[in-house]
């Protein structure tokens, strides 16, 4: 029995033994975006045999030590997972790679804001609702003569109205520019005229 128990711990000791004294490597490499082709910054890198994380810059290289057939788990936020196997009995005591990762695209479900609390809240707001004029009833407002006059008593002129004014301030101006204005106290005919309007008044009040 005794003998049996060490054979046991031989094996097990020797399975331990060949395991850590696996070869180390300098693992190494870039991250990129399998669409895009640019990289991928900060990755976390996740040693599963060694149970140790790493993290790659932010032009996304990572380079740290590791051992042969150790897998390395790439992960990141928006990205599917990669998973790297370090190959064994490599000839240089070092593994280069080109990591590739593709973007996870999740589909959420659909979420639909409403403002009202509860469905009582919808209905009394519904019920309370005032609709919105139409385009003719609008047109038909602002064409009455009641907001026509008072548009017309705040609203001031553009500048085509006071180029019009003005056009027509100029016309009448230059219409009347070669006219002589007469003075009305100083026209013999008129005097005539009052004269004899005051002379038949004078009679038509003697017949009477």
């Amino acid at each position: 029995m005794k003998k049996l128990i060490i054979i046991i711990l031989m094996f097990v000791g020797c399975g331990a033994f060949a395991q850590q004294s696996k070869p180390l490597v300098q693992f190494s490499g870039v991250i990129y975006d399998l669409d895009s082709n640019t990289v991928v910054p900060y990755v976390t890198l996740r040693n599963i045999s060694e149970k140790k994380s790493y993290s790659a810059n932010f032009k996304g290289y990572f380079s740290f030590v590791a051992k042969e057939g150790d897998s390395i788990i790439f992960s990141s936020i928006g990205y599917k997972r990669v998973e790297v196997i370090i190959p064994t009995n490599l000839k240089e005591k070092k593994f280069t790679v080109i990591i590739k990762m593709k973007s996870d695209n999740i589909q959420l479900p659909t979420v639909r804001v409403f403002p009202w609390a509860s469905t009582d809240e919808f209905k009394k707001e519904f019920l309370t609702m005032k609709f919105a004029d139409d385009d003719l009833e609008i047109a038909r407002k602002n064409l009455s003569k009641t907001s026509l006059t008072e548009l017309s008593a705040s609203l001031p002129r553009d500048g085509r109205e006071f180029s019009g004014s003005s056009f027509n301030n100029n016309h009448i101006g230059l219409s009347n520019k070669n006219m002589v204005q007469t003075n009305p106290l100083l026209n013999p005919f008129a005097w005539g005229a009052l004269i004899k309007q005051i002379m038949d008044g004078d009679k038509n009040r003697n017949k009477d």
